[in-house]
Formats: C-alpha cells, structure tokens, sequence
C-alpha cells in the first residue's frame, strides 16, 4: 500500500472509530459549540407537525418509549428493514400502531443542513418527545443529549420487551423495575397517554371477552362503555381510532381523572386504578397536576439515561446506516 493510500486508511479507520465509540455521558447542552441551533430545528419541526396534523406529536413522543426500551435510546427503532435485517417498525406492538416517522425525516433534514453528521436521531427522538409534552401544554425540561444511533435493530428484541394493550399492571411494574423505574416512574409516564389516540384492535377484547369471560371489561364505566360498543361495534375496522382520554389534544392530569372515572380506553391504563400498588399514585396525579408533571418529566429523564451498549455513529439518514467506506477498502 502506498504512502498516501496509508494515510487515508488511518484516516477513515480513525473516522469510524469515533463513529462508533459510545458516547461517555449525556450531557445538557451537548451540542451547544457543535450545532448551537439543534434544539430549536427540532422545536421548530415539531411546531409545525402540531399545525399539519395534532395527533403526530402524541405519536413521536411514544418513539422515545419504544426505542428506548428495546437495548436503549440508541435509534434503533427508526431504521426502515434491509434484506439482511428485520427491523422493529413492524414488530408486534409498532405495526399499525406508531406513524409520524416522516416528523424525524423533517427536524433530521433540517439539522444535517445546518450541522451535518453531527446530531444522532437517538437524539433527535429525545428533543421531540420533550417538545410533543411542551407544546401541547405539558411541562418543558432540559433534556440530556450525546447519544449515538445504532448499526441495527431487532424486531425480535422488540416483540420480546414491549408491552401489549392488555397488560396488567403487575407485569408493567416488572418490566419498568427491570430498567430501574420505580411503580412511580411508571404511573407518571403512562401518563404519556394524556395526548393522541389508539385503535379499536387495542379494545376489542376489553369489550366482548376480557379475560376469556365473554363479557365486557367490569372496570368500565357503564357509560363509557356504551361509547366504546358504538366507537368499536363487533366487525368494526379495527383500525378506527378512539381518544385515549377525554382532553387528547391536551397534555394534563385529565388521563388520571378518566381512569378513576373508570373511562380509561386501555386495559394496560384502567389497571392502574384496579391494581392496589399503583392506585394511590393515580388518585395523587389526578388531584395535583403539578405533581404529575414533575413526575413525568423526571420519569422521562430516567428513561432517556437507558443507553445502548453497542458500537454506534451519527446518522446522516436516521432510516438507514451510514455506509462504511473502510470496509470497502479493506475489500480492494
């Protein structure tokens, strides 16, 4: 190898090494010198995603749950499927259910023109669902940034992790215990559902056989219950969409009212008043707002800290991973 084809090789093999070395610590700021305008492009994408359609915020705040918890905040659930990998987009709790990708297309469009190659998507997944609770009325809090997107994603590691709409709430304090979320953390973030909508496919068994009985969900409330029977008739397209709670376009406590009112439209939500452990914190939430909010945006926090062990890099399309000049040197 020549002199000059050396220098290059080391060259990119020390651009690949800081790609995929991880990020020591998330950190406020993080892009304050690199991309002082990052935290606004994305503010501004969301901004304008609320205008065009108000249902998509509550839908890309639900990406930080769902990325988050399948091996970290790491991006892994933005990447589109290849012909040698099966991605999480269409694992079971995704398919059908999360949308509004294009709204990370927008704010990662317009931070590569400002800033290329200097922001990660896992990042830009973390700005926006802060920005979807703040917009809608929600509390705003300084998000801790530095992550890099991953090189792969799994479906099977998906479908393996996340919950379904019928979960109970023992099985989701066991699972938010094995991040290290307390029974707080998780009544705080299902809270997540005080914006946004879901579909009868999620209900249809909560109203006609819950539990194998045959018979309706007895927590709903009666009333409830004959608005979900008219929203989600049996041979209803299960793909009708219902609010998720009473103010859907709202970030507020009125999700924990609703629940204590026993109009809840999830199983995996009702059982939070049903289940004595985490009763009590639905009752604090519904009364004190201000409560829940402090709750939410610290329960947030904690869940952007899961980070991924994994070699990863800056995206510069958060659909695809970068291609990998040095692997086709290594190749000639």
């Amino acid at each position: 190898m020549s002199p000059d084809l050396s220098v290059l090789f080391l060259l990119l093999l020390l651009l690949l090494l800081r790609q995929t070395a991880m990020a020591v610590a998330l950190q406020p700021g993080y892009y304050a010198e690199t991309c002082p305008g990052a935290e606004a492009a994305v503010r501004e994408a969301m901004k304008a995603a609320l205008i065009r359609e108000p249902r998509s915020v509550a839908s890309v705040m639900r990406f930080q749950f769902h990325d988050c918890f399948v091996n970290g905040c790491d991006g892994s659930l933005l990447l589109d499927d290849t012909p040698t990998m099966v991605g999480e987009k269409e694992a079971l709790s995704n398919i059908n259910s999360l949308r509004s990708f294009e709204v990370i297309d927008e704010a990662k469009d317009a931070l590569e023109k400002a800033c290329p190659g200097v922001v990660s998507c896992a990042d830009v997944i973390i700005m926006a669902a802060r920005d979807a609770v703040a917009l809608t009325g929600g509390p705003d809090w300084e998000v801790k940034l530095g992550r890099m997107d991953s090189l792969t994603a799994s479906q099977e590691d998906s479908n393996n992790v996340m919950p379904s709409p019928r979960a109970n709430a023992s099985f989701l304090i066991d699972l938010f215990a094995s991040y290290g979320l307390s029974v707080k953390d998780l009544v705080a973030l299902s809270g997540s559902h005080s914006i946004g909508q879901a579909r009868c496919f999620s209900i249809m068994f909560r109203l006609y056989n819950q539990s194998g009985t045959g018979r309706p969900d007895p927590a709903i409330d009666p009333g409830f219950l004959d608005e979900l029977y008219k929203l989600c008739p049996q041979g209803v397209d299960q793909n009708v969409t219902g609010n998720l709670d009473s103010t859907p376009r709202v970030f507020d406590n009125q999700y924990f009212k609703d629940l204590v009112a026993g109009r809840g439209f999830l199983n995996s939500d009702q059982t939070l008043f049903t289940f004595p452990q985490t009763r009590a914190y639905v009752r604090r939430f519904s009364l004190d707002q201000d409560e829940f909010f402090r709750a939410f945006l610290e329960g947030m926090i904690k869940m952007g800290d899961l980070v991924s062990d994994q070699p990863g890099e800056i995206r510069r399309n958060c659909r695809v991973v970068n291609s990998r000049p040095v692997d086709g040197l290594s190749e000639s």
